[in-house]
């Protein structure tokens, strides 16, 4: 496949897509190369639909769930565009393909008491140690960004006076998040921590580990697991929970979806309604503890 060094160059630098989505877009490729060599089909032009069907085939006798094997057929689609864009094929043979139905999972977040226990009951330290894993947390909670985002984050993104905070997010869309008055107080206290604790730092970044530099995703993800296991006992404990419940406790208490989406940065609402279900299943809970006849 001679064009995929191309290809990889145009979606991170024309695209702007995310370092990990590039990642995760060369895996999968390269995973379909190799079924393609072994099958003596090297070049782009002689891939046929009936090929990636048996890719497909293969992916799932293999043990790929339904949302895996979407997600490599999506950057495959993503390949023959750009193929197709630049001429080098003359039609799309991924047209022809269905892909696998998947059933939606409902996002897992943790409930309003839980998350109440952790940021007004646990004690997370009085050191600079302990005002950072308390600012992950309450920063994910209070802003529903994405990981990536929250490690990305500068002290001159937030604007403590007009109380928002500017995250860069998917493809480089800025977006402005409010903060609530509570939370720019908390914030403001790890600030000067911060600034205590790493007077002059080599760069701006809002959150640092204790030797001062830049914190890392398994960090942010180690923190957020040990505190999440303080009040749930949930399989899944990582920061999309966090982003999850951000969420789900806004739509509970009637917030606007398209806020929510927006907020989110997502790009279709599509996205957001996925949220909807959650509320529906405390709906249905609701109604059979109160109806006489539920």
């Amino acid at each position: 496949m001679r064009h995929f060094g191309d290809f990889l160059q145009y979606i991170q630098f024309i695209k702007h897509y995310s370092p990990h989505t590039v990642d995760a877009y060369r895996k999968d490729l390269e995973q379909f190369f190799i079924y393609c060599s072994a099958d003596s089909n090297s070049e782009e032009s002689s891939v046929d639909h009936h090929l990636i069907r048996g890719w497909i085939v293969d992916l799932m006798e293999s043990g790929h769930s339904a949302r895996t094997t979407n997600r490599k057929i999506s950057a495959l689609k993503t390949y023959f565009r750009f193929l197709l864009k630049e001429g080098i094929i003359t039609s799309n043979p991924i047209a022809r393909v269905l892909t696998p139905k998947s059933g939606k999972k409902l996002p897992v977040f943790v409930n309003e008491k839980q998350m109440e226990t952790l940021l007004d009951d646990i004690s997370f330290g009085d050191d600079f140690d302990g005002f950072l894993n308390r600012m992950i947390i309450e920063t994910f909670y209070n802003t529903g960004t994405r990981r990536s985002e929250l490690i990305n984050m500068r002290i001159s993104d937030v604007d403590l006076q007009q109380q928002q905070i500017k995250v860069l997010g998917k493809r480089n869309k800025e977006r402005i998040i409010p903060l609530s008055r509570s939370y720019c107080e908390v914030l403001g206290k790890y600030m000067l921590e911060r600034e205590t604790e790493h007077p002059s730092p080599d760069e701006d970044w809002l959150f640092l580990t204790h030797a001062g530099k830049k914190i890392y995703p398994r960090m942010v993800h180690r923190i957020v697991t040990k505190f999440l296991s303080m009040v749930t006992t949930a399989d899944k404990k990582s920061p999309h929970v966090l982003r999850h419940t951000f969420a789900t406790h806004l739509l509970n208490q009637g917030a606007d979806l398209n806020a929510i989406k927006e907020l989110l940065g997502h790009a279709n609402l599509s996205a957001t309604e996925v949220y909807t279900h959650n509320t529906f299943e405390k709906l249905k809970s609701v109604y059979k503890q109160a109806h006489p006849r539920a």
